[in-house]
C-alpha cells in the first residue's frame, strides 16, 4: 500500500501510471494526513508537491518508510513560448513525474530504461524532435535531460529512426497519401491475452455473411471518396482478428471490390494479410493472396512450446505452424512475419530460446517480438491467478535473449510501440531484414498520416495534410452492431473526412 499526499497539484492519474512501473497492481491512497495501518506494519508514504512559478514549474518529493526518508527536488523551466495555462500544467506534471520517478528508483533499485515516458510514443517522439531542426546531439540530450531515457534506449530509438527513414526516405511528406486497414473479427478461437476485435467464428456463423456485405460497402465508399479526391494509398494491412478466418471465396471477393474501388492500386507499396493462426490457413487461401500480388503475410507461432499454445487458447500444434510456414514458401508467398511473445504463462528464459531455436530453422523475413501485456479486458488479467508469469529479471533476460538474436542473424529493429501494464515496462519491436520492413507497421505508429479504418473494430485516425491533429474515429467492435449500422457508420465517416480535409484546404470539394 502507498499512501501519498498531492500539495498544490491533482496529478493522481500520472502517479498511478509512475508506480505501475515499479510495482504490479499497487494500491494507492491519497491523504491529508497519514493513516496508521490496521494490525500495524507500515505503508509508504509519499509526499509530491508542485509549484507553478513564473519561469518554471518546482517538484519536491519526499518518501519515507521504516523511519527512513528520501527527499528529492526538480525544478524544470517552461519552453519558449510556453505561457499558456494548459502548457505551464503540462511542464509542471513532467516535474512531478521526474521526481516520483527519482524517488522510487532510488528505492527500489529498479531503473526504467524510459524514464517517465508514459502513454507517448518514443519513436514519433524523437521524430518530431528532429523535424523541428535539432540535432542528433540536441535531441538525445532532450529526451536524456527531460524525460530520463537512458542511453541504451536513446541507442535503440535512433536506430529504428535510422531504419525508418532508409525504408521510407519520403516519411515527413507521406502526409499526403493514407494507409487502409481493414479489420475482419473473426478467429478460430480466442487467445487469453487478446482483447483486439475478436470473435470465436463458429459462434458468430449468422453474423459473417451480413459482415462481408457491411465490409464491401464500405470499401466501396471509401475508395469512391478517394477516387473522387485523387488521393493515393500507401499501404493496405488485411488485420483483425485474422483475415484469413473467412473463406477463400469470400477473401477472393474482398479483393475484387478492393482493385475496382481504390484509386491507384498499382502505386499501392505494400499489401499485407495478417494470417497470422495456421490454422487458418489453406492452399486456397494462399492462392488467391498470391493471384492478388499480396506482399506480406504474417504466421505467427507466439511460442513453439506446444503446453504453452494450449494454456492460452491457440487451438494448433507447432508442427502446423512449421507446416504452413513452409506450405506458403513453396508457393510464392516467401515474406513473411513471425511473432514471438515474451513472458507468455510458465515461459522463462528456456522456453524463449527453444522459440528462437525454432525460429532459426525458418528465418522469416521479420520477427516482431511482444512482451506480454495484462490488457484489462483480456480473460488472462481477468484470471491473474490461473496465468503464472516470469518476474521481471527474468522478462529483462529474455529481451536481451531476444535482441542478440536478432543481430546476430542479421534483423535489424524498425519499429517499437509500448503499452500500459507492460511485463519489466518493456516494448515490442519488430525486427526485419534489409528491404523486409512492413511499411503499413511504420506509417501507423508514428502517425505520419491517415489510417482508414475499415470493417468491424477498425479504428481510422484521421489526420489531414500539414497538420499532426489525428481525429480517433472508431468502427463498433462486435460484428452484430457493425452489421445493423454499417450504414450510418459510412455516411458519418464521410462527412468527417470532408470536414477535416476540407476545413484544412488540402483537398478540392
Amino acid at each position: 500500500m502507498i499512501q501519498v499526499k498531492c500539495i498544490g497539484h491533482d496529478y493522481e492519474r500520472q502517479i498511478a501510471n509512475i508506480a505501475a512501473l515499479f510495482y504490479e497492481d499497487p494500491e494507492l491512497i491519497y491523504v491529508d494526513e497519514w493513516q496508521e495501518r490496521d494490525g500495524g506494519g507500515e505503508d509508504l508514504r509519499i509526499t509530491l508537491a508542485v509549484e507553478q512559478l513564473d519561469t518554471e514549474a518546482k517538484a519536491t518529493g519526499t518518501l519515507t518508510v521504516g523511519g527512513n526518508t528520501r527527499t528529492f527536488d526538480y525544478t524544470r523551466p517552461y519552453a519558449t513560448g510556453e505561457q499558456d495555462e494548459k502548457a505551464k500544467r503540462k511542464t509542471a506534471k513532467y516535474a512531478m513525474s521526474y521526481a516520483l520517478l527519482r524517488l522510487l528508483e532510488e528505492h527500489t533499485g529498479i531503473e526504467q530504461g524510459w524514464g517517465i515516458l508514459t502513454g507517448i510514443r518514443p519513436t514519433k517522439l524523437l521524430h518530431k524532435l528532429l523535424q523541428s531542426g535539432m540535432s542528433r546531439e540536441e535531441a538525445h540530450r532532450h529526451l536524456r535531460e527531460d524525460y530520463m531515457v537512458r542511453p541504451y534506449k536513446l541507442e535503440l530509438l535512433q536506430q529504428i529512426v535510422d531504419r525508418q527513414l532508409a525504408v521510407i526516405p519520403d516519411l515527413y511528406e507521406i502526409d499526403r497519401e493514407v494507409s487502409v486497414y481493414i479489420g475482419i473479427p473473426f478467429c478460430p478461437t480466442k487467445c487469453a491475452y487478446c482483447t483486439f476485435p475478436a470473435y470465436a467464428i463458429q459462434a458468430q456463423a449468422n453474423n459473417v455473411n451480413k459482415f462481408v456485405e457491411g465490409l464491401h460497402a464500405e470499401i466501396r465508399a471509401m475508395g469512391e471518396w478517394l477516387t473522387k479526391h485523387d488521393i493515393r494509398i500507401t499501404s493496405i494491412y488485411f488485420g483483425g482478428g485474422t483475415p484469413t478466418s473467412i473463406t477463400a471465396e469470400e477473401l477472393d471477393g474482398l479483393f475484387v471490390t478492393l482493385n475496382e474501388s481504390f484509386p491507384h492500386m498499382d502505386k499501392v507499396r505494400e499489401l499485407t494479410v495478417e494470417a497470422g493462426r495456421p490454422d487458418t490457413i489453406t492452399p486456397d487461401k494462399l492462392n488467391v493472396m498470391k493471384k492478388w500480388k499480396v506482399d506480406r503475410i504474417s504466421i505467427n507461432p507466439q511460442s513453439f512450446t506446444q503446453d504453452t499454445l494450449e494454456a492460452i487458447g491457440r487451438h494448433h500444434t507447432v508442427e502446423e505452424t512449421i507446416e504452413k510456414y513452409k506450405l506458403a514458401m513453396e508457393m510464392g508467398l516467401t515474406n513473411i512475419n513471425m511473432d514471438l511473445i515474451i513472458g507468455l504463462p510458465n515461459e522463462g528464459y528456456e522456453e524463449l530460446a527453444h522459440s528462437l531455436q525454432e525460429t532459426e530453422k525458418l528465418l522469416p523475413t521479420s520477427l516482431t517480438v511482444h512482451t506480454l501485456s495484462f490488457k484489462r479486458a483480456s480473460e488472462m488479467t481477468q484470471n491473474k491467478e490461473r496465468y503464472k508469469v516470469a518476474d521481471r529479471d527474468e522478462i529483462l533476460r529474455m529481451m536481451t535473449l531476444a535482441e542478440e538474436w536478432a543481430k546476430q542473424h542479421d534483423y535489424i529493429p524498425y519499429y517499437l510501440y509500448r503499452q500500459k501494464n507492460i511485463l519489466g515496462n518493456l516494448e515490442n519491436v519488430g525486427y526485419a531484414r534489409v528491404g523486409q520492413d512492413s511499411i503499413y507497421n511504420i506509417t501507423m505508429m508514428e502517425e505520419v498520416q491517415t489510417i482508414l479504418g475499415l470493417g468491424c473494430g477498425a479504428v481510422s485516425k484521421l489526420m489531414a495534410p500539414g497538420t499532426d491533429k489525428l481525429t480517433r474515429w472508431p468502427n463498433p467492435k462486435d460484428p452484430k452492431t457493425y452489421n445493423e449500422t454499417y450504414e450510418k457508420i459510412i455516411a458519418d465517416k464521410l462527412r468527417d473526412l470532408d470536414e477535416i480535409y476540407f476545413a484544412a484546404g488540402k483537398v478540392d470539394q
